[in-house]
């Protein structure tokens, strides 16, 4: 069963998938990576649900780009209702697409079985975050079973969210860092210069460029920046304000920081 646009089906498609429970930078490389690839000619394949599925469609849809959801559900049903307006977008502007019939209520076996289309339908599955739970590791390895490429994204060895990531790479799964290093596996277009030159960001001031620096990509709170630094705990707290409203640090319950890019 199939809502949307059928031409996509015919195009050269990638699946991005991972944890629903999503960090801030796993969200902002899943939509990243979704607008690059898709801007190289690939549909960008995957669940509809929250956290790395959402960020990967809406990356996909960015710029004029497609995206395709598999879900769980029949297809006049558009689960989790949070993503209503995402899955009406891609009714539209996308693809919906389901092996069970209209009516079918989101019944939990469903979601794992619909893993096999979502790396069925594309040249290969990237996962972007996972925990070792993460069914987004059911797909890679439905992947490996079709003769489909894995890639995945390496994160802090500290993180849960990048257990199941380091676990894939370790069984064989290329480590990629760009989506660059995905096109050139699967092929397609480069990436066009305004899209390399978006992700430039602006300058920064010199006490915000040394806490970025002391952060690195663990999260840390205003304490440890301090003795990191060895700046004033006022000036590491107006570096990460400024870290903030330009989007490179993201704030943590708990007082942590983390960087997002």
């Amino acid at each position: 069963y199939y809502r949307g646009r059928r031409e996509l089906l015919n195009r050269p498609s990638i699946a991005i998938v991972g944890s629903r429970n999503a960090t801030p930078q796993g969200m902002d490389n899943a939509e990243a990576f979704a607008a690059t690839l898709s801007g190289a000619g690939f549909t960008i394949v995957s669940g509809l649900a929250l956290g790395i599925d959402t960020a990967a469609h809406r990356g996909g849809l960015s710029a004029g780009g497609s995206s395709i959801a598999v879900i769980g559900t029949g297809p006049d049903r558009i689960y989790p209702s949070a993503n209503s307006d995402l899955g009406h977008r891609l009714a539209a502007d996308g693809g919906l697409l389901s092996e069970f019939p209209l009516g079918t209520p989101p019944l939990p076996a469903n979601f794992p079985r619909r893993n096999r289309l979502l790396s069925g339908l594309s040249r290969g599955v990237l996962v972007v975050e996972a925990t070792l739970a993460s069914g987004s590791l059911i797909t890679a390895r439905f992947a490996a079973e079709q003769g489909r490429e894995v890639f995945a994204i390496p994160g802090s060895i500290h993180s849960p969210f990048s257990k199941g990531s380091h676990r894939l790479i370790k069984e064989g799964a290329k480590l990629v860092e760009t989506a660059r290093d995905v096109i050139e596996e699967l092929g397609g277009a480069a990436p066009t210069e305004g899209a390399q030159m978006a992700v430039a960001a602006p300058e920064m001031q010199a006490d915000a460029g040394r806490v970025l620096k002391a952060l690195g990509h663990d999260p840390a709170g205003v304490d440890a920046l301090t003795a990191r630094t060895g700046l004033a705990a006022g000036a590491v707290s107006v570096a990460l304000v400024e870290l903030e409203l330009s989007g490179r640090v993201t704030a943590l319950p708990g007082g942590a920081f983390q960087r997002v890019r």
